[in-house]
């Protein structure tokens, strides 16, 4: 567990228990800029048999869920378990700017490393700036592009694929 003492911001594993409250936060934060999906989940539901409590951190200020990361191994293969991957991020409204994004994705990257993982890997829309440039400051860089890859509100949009090291 982490916690960040400047803003009483703790890092920590999700809990079952904590299933509604990720739900809102996950509609809350739906949006065409990170998400393929054409609207937001409609289910009270985030677990599930391929979304575990153990795959999620969560940024907790003040006694509330204000942020989540998920990362998972990207395939079952054996040649594949030293690296990981990002498949959610998302931080409430009401508590962006604070860096609790950062803290989430350097908490993922320690538990990745911890657990083995030499690499950390994720995908990102092209026009998702933010997001981006949060990965960017975070050490992540591109591997490769995907063009067009969705069509999104009549757009077309690569699919970013970025990682980051997370050995010496």
């Amino acid at each position: 567990m982490f916690r960040e003492s400047r803003d009483n911001l703790i890092i920590r594993s999700a809990r079952p228990e904590d299933e509604r409250e990720l739900a809102v936060l996950s509609r809350a934060s739906w949006s065409t800029l990170s998400d393929v999906s054409p609207e937001p989940p409609a289910e009270e539901t985030v677990f599930d048999e391929r979304h575990t409590p153990e795959q999620f951190l969560l940024a907790v200020l003040d006694g509330r869920i204000v942020g989540y990361i998920r990362q998972v191994p990207p395939t079952p293969l054996a040649s594949n378990r030293h690296v990981r991957q990002i498949q959610g991020l998302a931080v409430d409204d009401t508590a962006r700017g604070r860096g609790v994004g950062r803290h989430l994705v350097e908490a993922a990257c320690a538990a990745a490393r911890a657990e083995g993982a030499r690499k950390m890997t994720l995908r990102v829309l092209g026009w998702n700036a933010p997001a981006r440039r949060l990965y960017e400051s975070c050490g992540f860089v591109v591997e490769g592009s995907l063009a067009e890859e969705f069509l999104i509100d009549g757009r077309y949009v690569d699919d970013i694929w970025m990682a980051r090291r997370l050995t010496g």
